[in-house]
């Protein structure tokens, strides 16, 4: 019989990250409210924090059997998980994008390519990584602005490779995973502004 409990805990956090970080205040309190089921822990958690997303399924696949997860988890975990999958994802597009560059021979392409690479490198470099420092820190609005911001970028990129509807570009599918991960993201992290 699952248990409804509430739980409060106290964090306090100091991360010494780059200049590029926000600063940290000297203590910070969030209080975070789950549900918790003896019999499922965590699993129960994912499930009750996926089921408030716009896109369940992507969400119990990225957090399923994460080895960061732990019976004493709780939303703001999972909020850095999901941040740092977008950051994994993010990453892995770059990548493809200058693995395309070196390979193209289509001028209009290139361009396209090297502006979605321009998009990229902030995105991957600070913003997502801020927005993890931010989540950590309990700035949880700032982590939302920040992953809007990275996926203003995304679209930007795909913008500009997909000029007319019967276009096809060679990162829609990976630009559309980043923004639904933000989608999800944003969703967990608005449970967190809520508590």
């Amino acid at each position: 019989m699952a248990k409804t409990l509430h739980i409060t805990f106290t964090i306090t956090i100091i991360l010494l990250f780059s200049s590029s970080s926000i600063p940290c205040t000297q203590s910070e309190t969030t209080r975070v409210y789950y549900y918790w089921n003896e019999n499922n822990g965590v699993e129960d958690l994912i499930d009750q924090v996926c089921k408030r997303t716009p896109f369940y399924d992507l969400c119990i696949s990225t957090l399923h059997n994460n080895p960061l997860l732990s019976p004493k988890s709780d939303i703001k975990q999972v909020a850095l998980i999901m941040v740092n999958n977008i950051l994994s994802n993010a990453t892995d597009t770059l990548n493809y994008i200058e693995a395309l560059l070196k390979h193209t021979k289509d001028p209009p392409l290139e361009q396209a390519l090297a502006l979605c690479a321009e998009s990229y490198i902030p995105v991957v470099r600070f913003t997502l990584p801020q927005a993890a420092v931010a989540i950590s820190q309990g700035h949880f609005a700032f982590a939302s602005y920040c992953i809007s911001d990275a996926v203003k970028e995304v679209n930007s990129c795909e913008g500009r490779l997909v000029k007319s509807p019967s276009d096809k570009s060679p990162l829609g599918d990976r630009n559309d995973v980043v923004q639904k991960l933000v989608d999800v993201a944003n969703a967990i992290i608005k449970l967190l502004l809520k508590a």
